[in-house]
């Protein structure tokens, strides 16, 4: 059985699939294998069962009716961390980044053995612990002169002017501002950005963290912001906080 800590209790997770043999197939495979599980039909019900519920994971089918999962892994970013494992009947690589885009953990395509959902799932879980506890809760954080919107997910620099950023840029800023000054090595930030586990000589973070260093201005021969630390990964050597 999977346990949050000290608080000796199962993970909670949440289903959302419109399809209600899926939901329970899912919702019995993983009961039996030690989680709480909610289900919902619809966003409206996920919302619901979000504010009623402490929710570890969410378990999100991309093809819905109304408002599909795009939007509302959209949306529940914009409210919440809670980690997201995406499904769909479809398995072309293109929705499985548009889904890490819009910010899933994981991505699983229909028909799946539950047996791989639930292995998903741990990962999932395992990943999102790996990181310290976020020392800051806010909508907007500032540091080095830079605001990060948590809601708009948009960069301000300290001219004001908006910067863009793509959906793994915004998210791989977000782990940096919400952990300062704590070294986050790459398996970590591959993990929470890209949602995979570092693969030996795979530099995809490396390019990640190199466009962000552009967008912030930040000279990679001698990095102001974003710092590497020789042999143990990166970490944001400035303070931060709230603007809220």
């Amino acid at each position: 059985m999977l346990y949050t800590g000290a608080m000796e209790r199962p993970d909670h997770v949440l289903v959302v699939d419109d399809d209600a043999e899926i939901r329970s197939l899912i919702a019995e495979y993983l009961g039996r294998n030690g989680l709480r599980v909610t289900v919902a039909g619809d966003g409206r019900e996920m919302r619901q069962a979000l504010d009623a519920n402490r929710i570890d994971l969410v378990v999100l089918d991309l093809m819905m009716p109304g408002e599909d999962g795009l939007k509302l892994c959209r949306d529940l970013r914009a409210r919440s961390n809670v980690p997201v494992v995406m499904l769909t009947a479809r398995g072309d690589e293109l929705d499985r980044i548009i889904g890490i885009e819009m910010g899933a953990d994981d991505y699983l395509a229909k028909p799946f053995n539950p047996r791989e959902l639930l292995a998903r799932i741990k990962s999932v879980l395992r990943r999102a612990r790996s990181l310290p506890e976020a020392s800051l809760e806010a909508k907007r954080l500032r540091f080095a002169g830079w605001t990060l919107d948590l809601v708009a997910r948009s960069l301000g620099s300290p001219e004001g002017v908006v910067v863009p950023l793509s959906g793994t840029e915004f998210r791989l800023l977000k782990v940096f501002v919400e952990h300062p000054n704590h070294v986050l090595d790459r398996n970590q930030l591959m993990d929470l950005t890209l949602g995979r586990e570092a693969a030996p000589f795979d530099r995809s973070i490396d390019v990640q963290l190199s466009r962000l260093r552009q967008r912030l201005r930040d000279d990679a021969r001698e990095p102001r912001i974003i710092k590497t630390v020789r042999n143990q990964g990166y970490v944001l050597a400035a303070a931060v906080e709230r603007v809220d």
